[in-house]
């Protein structure tokens, strides 16, 4: 039998990737995305792509993304295999030798109560795992537009600027004390609660959007209540952060920080506005179904 290569491809071999057949029931295929069309964008690379040969058949291919402008990838979001054992090969490979950024294994909502679906997200995190990734959190994407209609302000906090980055940490800092998000957990456990901080800080400072556009939230009495930053990425306008500090917990206020954020990018424009949450996260999830964000993918995270 001829020997398995697993590889990067070169630059003029999108027919390779685009040569393993797949019904696409889950990854971002499922949501329309071209490979070709996103690899003319700058998003995918030949060196990100990776494909696992056996003669001149493709058996199993992984492309990881990111934009235009980052020196490494960001995530792999794109991961097929017709030969499991290729999969895994390649993942490890892969991985060894160059990416290890985290798979996001895109679902479309509620998609794991059909058995087909179900099959296709058991058979890639399977390979993820035994190529040594381990599962990390499932989220919801949300995606809301125009005709979902603004939710409504409670008028229970106030909303200003802080230029000042020390206390944008400071603020990251209490937000981190007893936070539901996984990434942040992993941070605090692999590292400390002030990495954590200092790495949500980084993420919200790389966004192509003005820094005076986040706001701290307070209370009638001036007590800091939260953080809201509308923001927007390389393609669309984003909620990048929302956190209540620990004191504050309980009131709801994360719905008053989504409604100001979704209310401040319309009126810099915004008809369409992106965002995420754990799973796990009940109260920011019921503060997305109350503010009218339908869930349009669910996500599946393995580090």
């Amino acid at each position: 039998m001829t020997d398995l290569v697993i590889r990067p491809l070169a630059p003029g071999e999108e027919h390779l990737f685009e040569q393993l057949s797949d019904p696409a029931l889950v990854g971002v295929a499922a949501f329309g995305r071209s490979y070709r069309t996103t690899a003319a964008a700058g998003e995918y690379r030949p060196e990100w792509t990776w494909a696992a040969l056996r003669g001149d058949t493709v058996l199993a291919r992984a492309a990881w993304w990111g934009t235009p402008g980052d020196d490494e990838p960001v995530a792999l979001d794109w991961f097929d295999f017709t030969d499991a054992d290729a999969g895994v090969a390649l993942l490890r490979t892969a991985r060894a030798e160059s990416w290890k950024a985290e798979y996001c294994l895109f679902v479309p909502p509620h998609g794991r109560e059909r058995p087909e679906v179900r099959t296709a997200v058991r058979a890639r995190a399977d390979a993820a795992v035994a190529a040594g990734m381990t599962w990390l959190v499932d989220r919801y994407r949300y995606e809301w537009t125009t005709s979902c209609g603004l939710p409504e302000r409670p008028g229970r906090l106030t909303y200003r600027p802080e230029p000042d980055d020390s206390v944008i940490l400071d603020v990251l800092r209490r937000i981190q004390h007893g936070t539901l998000d996984a990434h942040a957990r992993r941070a605090i456990a692999e590292r400390d609660l002030d990495a954590a901080a200092r790495e949500d800080l980084d993420i919200l400072r790389r966004f192509p959007a003005p820094r005076d556009w986040w706001r701290l939230a307070y209370t009638p009495a001036g007590d800091l209540a939260g953080f809201v930053a509308p923001t927007r990425n390389h393609t669309a306008p984003v909620i990048g952060l929302i956190g209540v500090v620990p004191e504050q917990r309980g009131h709801g206020y994360g719905y008053d920080l989504l409604a100001e954020g979704t209310h401040f990018l319309v009126e810099q424009g915004a008809d369409r506005i992106l965002a995420d949450t754990d799973m796990t996260n009940t109260p920011m999830a019921a503060a997305f179904t109350r503010a009218g964000y339908p869930v349009t993918q669910e996500r599946i995270f393995f580090a």
